[in-house]
């Protein structure tokens, strides 16, 4: 992570170094918190652009009104203090993060009044799984560990606290020598890896986890409007992991890894080994898309 010099936080800029919060902040202690991920791309014109900003600003609230936590901004106001942030960083790509937190107040795991604090960070990054997987695609491994219950973790939201579960599966995984963790739900059926949602592909058709145990991607629903525009077949419904490696093609997406192809589960080839027909059409579409090349999607954009 390259860092940036400016941090928002509660409605004003402080230098990256002087963004601390208390050691008492609640959210540090319990987990109660929500955040988003979200990219920024510099396009072929030269301008940069937000991908998605107001659909990630929205699931920002989202996640809060799940979690019970009221957010002392307007969406509006959100989404200018993600773009300012990266304006005031000079940054012409990169990631960008808002966080929602309970800050220092009463302990316990009832945060009784507990002021709720925002801060916006922005860096540049990467490829999340690397350039290399990117392109040639990546190895997983099937985690021990099960993705959190419905009932539990409330999986439509991004709460600070749900991630645990990934990074036990992503350490897991790591550990074994590969690249990335794939969960399954708490009945057997593929759910999505650490970070990401999953398609996979057999025969031409496009299938993705339906939305049960996972997060509503935003990256996610944009490739399941570009595959509909290119007139292929997209099937949202749970599927096995036997049906997994069985598959022609599969590949990840989301904010951090973009569309990242799948090239092996478990020890067992994805078709060829190799990202396929299917997995490359999308891929190329979508970096188009960010990149403002296609202005068929420039509705995604959020040019600043």
């Amino acid at each position: 992570m390259v860092k940036a010099s400016k941090i928002w936080m509660d409605g004003r800029f402080v230098d990256w170094a002087d963004a601390n919060v208390h050691i008492m902040t609640h959210t540090l202690h319990y987990g109660l918190g929500v955040f988003e991920g979200i990219r920024c791309y510099e396009c072929v014109d030269g301008r940069s652009a937000i991908f998605r900003l107001p659909e990630h600003t929205k699931r920002l609230f989202a996640s809060a009104h799940i979690s019970q936590i009221k957010i002392p901004f307007t969406e509006a106001e959100i989404s200018e203090a993600s773009a300012e942030t990266v304006r005031v960083n000079g940054l012409k790509q990169g990631y960008i993060r808002p966080l929602v937190y309970l800050g220092a107040g009463s302990m316990g795991v009832y945060p009784k009044d507990n002021p709720v604090r925002v801060a916006i960070a922005a860096w540049q990054w990467g490829a999340y799984l690397g350039e290399d997987g990117l392109t040639n695609g990546i190895r997983v491994k099937v985690s021990s560990f099960s993705r959190n219950h419905v009932n539990s973790g409330m999986t439509k939201a991004k709460i600070v606290g749900n991630y645990v579960n990934s990074i036990l599966a992503k350490r897991e995984v790591i550990a074994a020598g590969f690249d990335e963790a794939l969960l399954l739900d708490t009945e057997g059926f593929v759910s999505e890896g650490s970070g990401e949602n999953i398609f996979i592909i057999k025969d031409g058709a496009i299938k993705t986890t339906s939305l049960t145990s996972i997060l509503k991607g935003i990256t996610r629903d944009a490739i399941i409007r570009i595959a509909h525009d290119k007139g292929f077949v997209v099937t949202e419904e749970r599927f096995t992991r036997d049906e997994l490696y069985t598959a022609d093609e599969a590949f990840f997406t989301g904010t951090a890894a973009e569309i990242t192809p799948i090239r092996e589960v478990d020890g067992r080839l994805i078709g060829t080994g190799k990202p396929g027909p299917v997995t490359k059409a999308v891929q190329e579409t979508f970096f188009d898309a960010v990149k403002g090349k296609d202005k068929s999607y420039d509705d995604w954009l959020w040019y600043i």
